[in-house]
């Protein structure tokens, strides 16, 4: 079975930057699209960024510019570059994994960010 297990989260003041990492188990990293989700208390979740196994790229409007998606197929990890932080970027963000040959979705746990003013 596919765990995900992610790191990197926590506090930083508005403007900072922060690096998440999710390193996925199992041999089906390479062939599959990998996303990063947030959810905010009181909101739904979101989809922030995602990349597939062709290493295109897709951001949501609110972060383009400052989130950058990155996977690093031999390390079977997905990165999650956030800059230029605010408040409202606050949530708890998840990792998951799309896997087309099988139809199959693994999520992460979540790790806490939280942007402070």
């Amino acid at each position: 079975q596919v765990q995900l297990v992610e790191s990197g989260g926590g506090l930083v003041q508005a403007g900072g930057s922060l690096r998440l990492s999710c390193a996925a188990s199992g041999s089906i990293f390479s062939s599959s699209a990998m996303a990063w989700y947030r959810q905010a208390p009181g909101k739904q979740r979101e989809l922030v960024a995602q990349i597939n196994n062709g290493d295109s790229t897709n951001y949501a409007y609110s972060v383009k510019g400052r989130f950058t998606i990155s996977r690093d197929n031999a390390k079977n990890t997905v990165y999650l570059q956030m800059n230029s932080l605010q408040p409202e970027d606050t949530a708890v963000y998840y990792c998951m994994l799309y896997h087309p040959p099988t139809g199959m979705d693994y999520w992460g746990k979540g790790t806490l960010v939280t942007v402070s003013s």
